[in-house]
């Protein structure tokens, strides 16, 4: 009772004028001496008109920090705990973390050398020779070290579990030890178990099979890098648990796409994880950056966020459950104090794996193209979320089934292309730009992301030298064309490198050399164009009468544009420009549609919600989980 007494102190001199510095209390020059009365108070004989309001507040702030976030159909449907629902769940476009908070806390240099470079190589040296060897960790030094876990928060796990795992089931157990924690009555057909604790492993009976990995050897953006588990196949699992994991994975982003790979669609995955304090004194050398500098709360969204950037949509379901035994009631200082201190704080973060559509469905191509791209590395969720509406109304205006199925299945190439791009400045190259580069590539039947096409792609982005026979011609032939204008003619010509025919390479050469004269004989015939519509008009005209072999000869081409008269060259022009607006224009009536479509399913879920609501509220009886029991509810 001493923190409480002392801050009561404090307010009552206060507010009887015993402390008077307007520039704050310091006990250096300023020395009060207390009354025997008043040094003597207790707790119960401070003036209620001073503590009592004091103390409501800070409840009231409390109960509001720890209110959950559900609606209250979920917590119908749900287990116990529920504190984080469905819907709340807020990302940003990117990855957001830093690297370095996923490094173990003795992994890399010392930063204090950063301040003195006469220690910085001594501090290389300690740190490649002090280098974290997983296996000796958890093979030799930890070999019979254990979690310690209360029993009351084991209960309330195994209780969570049961609520989601059933009878039968084939599970995976990532980071598997001695113990886990399993109802006794929940027998699985399988039961695999993944981790470096062989020696405890082998000491629990629950599983059925035992596999030695380590779970941060990984290829990145990929998964785990092993063979064992490349070996159990996709889609094998209908339930993954990770209890107690979490705070050891160095790329955590892979370990769940593994996992997401792993489980059957609609199967669940259940991360669980102690208060940041618990596993410290026992692991704390194998723990990273973001276990120690994160609170519990941030630890629960942290973990959502391994599921939202390993697939995105790909989860579906994402929740959080806060399943800690009850904690010490009374005042919030002294109740907080108290539960800082114990180690049996438990949450659980888990998902279903969605699933992913093996067709194209023409009411909403867009969430089936998005659905292709859960798992592609690469690709930040912001560049699918600009890709997928693109290829949807690219699919929908081909003009036959084969032109959509090659759609679908050239969406495989992103990824590669994607790799060369994000080495571009933003500001040069939106990300806007990017997705409609990449659309238009994967939209071309000729492309397949081949060695010399890719080549060319960087060629094209200045990524690369230019060869002065082919790009740099080009490049300073479209200089003054618009951006947009420059990805169109980049789509054009890229998927025409690659393909070996000496025809196709001949069509290359006669649209390289024919770019000068086009530009003649546009600014001739119509001399009042700007120099980048001239650029515009000539090079669509040259790439779609000559990059595709066998339409037109050099002959054949320059005849043709002699013959065409300025109003025929302006009606090209204008055709061009306004397909161009009518892409906008489809585009944003598509994102419309789709908008108004996802408001129609949030309204109709509030009016879902707002029913169970009501009838919740004019019920009188209840199921109650504890008992197992219908009960009357007492109002």
């Amino acid at each position: 009772m001493s923190i409480i007494r002392n801050l009561s102190l404090v307010l009552l001199l206060s507010s009887n004028g015993a402390i008077n510095n307007v520039h704050g209390f310091s006990a250096r020059n300023s020395r009060v001496k207390l009354p025997k009365t008043v040094a003597k108070a207790s707790l119960s004989s401070l003036p209620v008109f001073i503590i009592g309001p004091m103390i409501r507040k800070m409840r009231e702030e409390k109960r509001k920090k720890e209110r959950p976030l559900v609606s209250l159909e979920e917590v119908e449907l749900e287990s116990p705990g529920l504190k984080i629902g469905t819907n709340v769940w807020k990302w940003p476009p990117i990855w957001p973390y830093d690297l370095n908070l996923f490094n173990r806390k003795e992994d890399g240099p010392d930063p204090m050398s950063m301040l003195n470079p006469a220690l910085a190589s001594l501090s290389k040296m300690a740190s490649a020779k002090n280098e974290f060897d997983a296996l000796k960790y958890w093979g030799e030094e930890k070999v019979d070290v254990t979690t310690d876990v209360d029993e009351e928060a084991i209960e309330k796990l195994k209780s969570h579990y049961n609520f989601y795992l059933k009878e039968g089931m084939d599970v995976l157990e990532f980071g598997a030890a001695i113990d886990s924690y399993l109802p006794s009555n929940l027998k699985f057909d399988r039961h695999v178990g993944v981790s470096l604790s062989k020696s405890l492993m082998d000491k629990n009976p629950s599983l059925t099979e035992r596999l030695v990995v380590d779970m941060n050897n990984v290829l990145e953006e990929v998964g785990i890098d092993s063979d064992e588990i490349k070996s159990l196949g996709d889609d094998s699992f209908d339930a993954i648990i990770m209890a107690n994991t979490i705070d050891f994975l160095t790329s955590p982003r892979e370990v769940f796409k593994t996992a997401w790979r792993l489980l059957k669609p609609g199967g669940i995955m259940l991360v669980s994880f102690m208060n940041k304090d618990a596993n410290t004194k026992k692991f704390g050398d194998a723990q990273t950056n973001m276990w120690g500098q994160f609170t519990d709360d941030q630890h629960m969204y942290v973990c959502g966020s391994f599921f939202q950037f390993s697939a995105g949509e790909g989860w579906d379901g994402l929740k959080g459950f806060d399943i800690s035994p009850a904690k010490e009631d009374g005042l919030p200082i002294v109740g907080d104090l108290l539960n800082s201190k114990k180690s049996n704080n438990m949450f659980v973060v888990q998902a279903k794996k969605n699933y992913v559509k093996d067709s194209i469905n023409l009411d909403d191509p867009e969430e089936s193209f998005q659905s292709k791209m859960w798992m592609m590395p690469t690709l930040e969720n912001r560049d699918k979320l600009l890709i997928s509406p693109r290829l949807a109304r690219t699919y929908l205006s081909c003009k036959n089934t084969e032109e959509q199925q090659q759609i679908v299945n050239h969406v495989q190439f992103l990824p590669k292309i994607y790799e060369v791009m994000t080495k571009m400045d933003q500001f040069a190259f939106s990300f806007n730009l990017q997705s409609q580069l990449a659309t238009d590539l994967v939209s071309n039947s000729e492309f397949n992301a081949n060695d010399e096409q890719i080549l060319a792609l960087k060629m094209g982005l200045g990524l690369r030298k230019p060869s002065p026979d082919f790009w740099v011609p080009v490049g300073e032939n479209s200089a003054n064309m618009t951006p947009e204008d420059k990805v169109n003619l980049l789509a054009y010509i890229v998927p025409r490198f690659g393909s070996h025919d000496p025809n196709q390479s001949e069509a290359l050469d006669n649209f390289v050399t024919g770019l000068k004269p086009t530009y003649a004989v546009i600014r001739k015939k119509c001399p009042t164009l700007s120099v980048a519509d001239v650029e515009t008009l000539g090079t669509e005209l040259l790439a779609c009468e000559m990059l595709i072999p066998g339409l037109s000869t050099k002959e054949q081409f320059a005849s043709w544009l002699g013959e065409l008269t300025e109003n025929e060259l302006l009606l090209y022009l204008n055709q061009r420009k306004s397909l161009k607006e009518t892409a906008q224009a489809e585009m944003k009536e598509m994102q419309q549609q789709r908008q108004a479509l996802i408001e129609k399913q949030a309204n109709l879920r509030k009016k879902m919600e707002d029913q169970v609501q009501e009838a919740a509220q004019s019920r009188t009886m209840a199921f109650n989980k504890r008992t197992g029991r219908m009960e009357e509810i007492e109002r």
